[in-house]
């Protein structure tokens, strides 16, 4: 493998120093001349008619600058990808979940906007609800929306390979239903937005996950043309997927700064977190599966029901992703998969960490361990004999390239002494294991899945990267500063960070898909390659020498086997920028070489490449209260080449507690539709208290 001098170092965040002492600056920290409050009211009901709304009184208190309803809004339907579109932003003739947005106030406080809020007059007519997804598609059943019949908005079918005769021909054949529940993001903040509307420009700044993707719902949903709006991105405190689209928080606040004419803020309250922004979707799994007796996997027969809640949201694509996902980890000729997205009266489920593969993983490796049972086979021997490998093309056209699947397993089981504690025969204890698989970028919507980057030199040697990527606090930003130093030979401290404000004009799509490292890091080095290329360009005339001889290392560039040919990087750019008045910026452009999602037949090599991951875990349960205590896990991720490893394992070690707080710990309590226990003192999520030991490792392919 190549030796770099910064890539993969262990170094800390750029902004953790910020973050830790509170200088970091968050949306809910904004704070401009003449500002406002903006709050939502939103519906009591699960499904009802809006026969009309009264804001007369509202708009008379004395405080009130603007009140605005579905009536104020051009009432354009967005969503996913235009055949999903199914949302407004503000509720149109009907409501369809308890917290859907139907009005917004801007005011001078807190106060006199709740209090606008409480004099707002809606007059509902009581609708059929309909909160399990099987009930909803049943005929006669009510309908969440009025031309979706059987309240089915997705149906997904993909068939590789012949199923029927591959059943016919495994040894054994199990079929077993497993079902998840919904789960909460949590993120330390909650969405928020700050709009302010002067000389018909728009600028928002908000907690996005995709500055450009919410420049063009709002573009589209207010009628304000794409260049008079600029969407920033401050810092923020987490998204896993939940701050992926245009929220209420967005458009009202957008919406109330265009029609008062001063700023206006609205921060989500933690409850509003738990009853109007996305969930995890809640999923029925029926898979059946045909193998040999010696373990093979031979065919997979899967129907999935997933309850989308009251609207599509980013449900159509996660389905998809599920589906596909039945054939990325092991290997296996025969696939048919029937997906259907249900509408109900609930919560509204969205993209999440895993986007619908976390799901369908539970089934498929709870089913794994079922059938090494059946057969007395080791569970990571069966896995270790299905998995893929480099080279290996799935039914449904996925290309494996660098692949550490069996590396990551034989990691984790070497490091949890799996063998041996297999053959404790303690009453309580159990050791399993498990792995996953993921995209590193997905093309679905857009014909391209791209980033772009601009890095430019200033005279004292530091160096701007600008990029549309968004570091939800994954800690993008970092890895990013990391590969434009490592290409242009400068300390990791000389670079600084300007991400995810539209105005930059550097386009990304947003931070989803594990795409962020992948396809903007790709954009940042390209551009610091075109850097360099300028800047050889010049000195290759100034010193007299072949181009191919300059090189630029530790902070200097150097021209090999001349002596006294030298300057440090400062000096370089100086002396460029002083004699040629030269702009120098180095613009970089990556469209990963995948291909789009095909909706209609699931096949499609939609990601340029794939990471992988396992884990071993040991835990003991109290037989007699029920009390279960995970002693450890020992995980191992398999991402190609890591830039930060201390990165990547926080990442790691992030994603096991949120799937620890799935498994033991979170619970959404609904009835007739409403969230019981939209707080954190009800809905339980591990804290440091409950995380167990884990060791986390880093196997690198590339």
């Amino acid at each position: 493998m190549t030796e770099f001098s910064i890539i993969g170092k262990r170094l800390s965040r750029i902004d953790g120093r910020a973050i830790v002492t509170g200088e970091a600056r968050y949306t809910t920290d904004i704070s401009l001349p003449g500002m406002l409050v903006g709050k939502i009211l939103r519906s009591p009901h699960p499904h009802a008619r809006i026969l009309g709304i009264k804001v007369e009184r509202a708009k008379k208190l004395r405080g009130v600058f603007g009140v605005v309803t579905g009536a104020d809004t051009l009432k354009r339907k967005y969503g996913y990808r235009e055949s999903s579109a199914d949302e407004y932003g503000l509720a149109v003739d009907k409501v369809r979940y308890v917290g859907e947005q139907v009005a917004a106030v801007a005011a001078i406080d807190d106060d006199t906007a709740a209090e606008a809020l409480s004099l707002i007059e809606v007059d509902y007519e009581i609708l059929s609800a309909v909160f399990d997804p099987f009930e909803a598609m049943q005929e006669g059943a009510p309908l969440v929306h009025d031309d979706v019949p059987r309240n089915i908005s997705y149906a997904p079918y993909f068939h590789w390979g012949n199923v029927e005769e591959g059943l016919a021909r495994a040894d054994f054949v199990r079929e077993d239903t497993f079902v998840t529940q919904p789960q909460i993001h949590g993120s330390m903040e909650p969405h928020a937005a700050v709009a302010d509307y002067t000389g018909g420009f728009l600028t928002v700044w908000s907690t996005t996950q995709g500055p450009y993707a919410l420049r063009k719902e709002l573009a589209y949903t207010l009628g304000v043309p794409e260049g008079k709006i600029r969407v920033i991105k401050p810092h923020m405190g987490g998204g896993f997927g939940g701050k992926r689209e245009m929220f209420a928080s967005d458009f009202c606040a957008a919406l109330l700064a265009i029609k008062t004419g001063r700023p206006i803020k609205i921060v989500y309250t933690r409850q509003e977190e738990f009853i109007a922004s996305r969930q995890r979707h809640p999923m029925h799994i029926t898979l059946k599966t045909g193998y040999m007796r010696d373990g093979t996997i031979v065919a997979k027969d899967c129907v999935l029901v997933a309850d989308g809640g009251a609207y599509n949201s980013r449900g159509p694509g996660i389905l998809s992703y599920a589906g596909s996902s039945l054939a990325t980890l092991y290997r296996v000729s025969h696939v048919r998969f029937q997906g259907y997205h249900v509408y109900t009266n609930k919560p509204v489920g969205g993209a999440f960490r895993g986007y619908g593969s976390l799901q369908m993983r539970f089934a498929d490796e709870c089913q794994m361990d079922m059938i090494a049972e059946d057969l007395g086979m080791d569970p990571l021997e069966l896995r270790l004999k299905n998995v893929v490998y480099p080279g290996y093309v799935t039914i449904s056209g996925k290309r494996i390239t660098s692949c550490g699947i069996k590396e990551c397993l034989l990691k984790v089981a070497e490091a949890s002494g799996w063998y041996e504690k297999r053959e404790v025969k303690k009453v309580g204890y159990g050791i399993a294991i498990a792995c996953n698989d993921y995209v590193s970028s997905l093309r679905s919507i857009y014909e391209y899945d791209s980033s772009s980057a601009l890095v430019r030199p200033n005279e004292d040697g530091y160096v701007d990267v600008f990029t549309g990527a968004a570091d939800i606090g994954q800690g993008s930003d970092t890895t990013l500063a990391q590969i434009v130093a490592e290409e242009l030979g400068i300390p990791f401290e000389m670079v600084n960070l300007r991400a995810a404000d539209t105005s930059f004009g550097v386009m990304d799509l947003g931070s989803y898909a594990s795409r962020v490292t992948f396809v903007a890091g790709n954009a940042a080095r390209r551009a610091a390659i075109d850097l360099k290329g300028q800047m050889v360009d010049y000195l290759s005339k100034y010193w007299g020498v072949e181009k191919e001889r300059i090189s630029f290392r530790h902070g200097n560039v150097i021209v090999t086997e001349e002596e006294g040919a030298s300057l440090t990087f400062a000096e370089a750019v100086k002396l460029i920028l002083n004699r040629e008045g030269k702009f120098l910026v180095g613009r970089g452009y990556y469209d990963a070489p995948s291909e789009k999602v095909d909706y209609k037949t699931g096949l499609g090599n939609t990601s340029p490449t794939y990471s992988y991951g396992a884990q071993v875990a040991e835990v003991e349960v109290d037989l007699k209260t029920g009390e279960v205590k995970v002693l450890r896990i020992v995980a191992a991720s398999d991402c190609g080449r890591a830039i930060n490893p201390l990165a990547l394992e926080g990442q790691a070690e992030g994603a096991i507690v949120c799937g620890l707080g799935m498994t033991l710990f979170e619970q959404r309590k609904l009835h007739g539709g409403k969230t019981l226990n939209p707080n954190f003192l009800e809905y339980k999520v591990p804290t440091t208290f409950e995380v167990p030991a884990i060791e986390s490792y880093v196997i690198e392919t590339v």
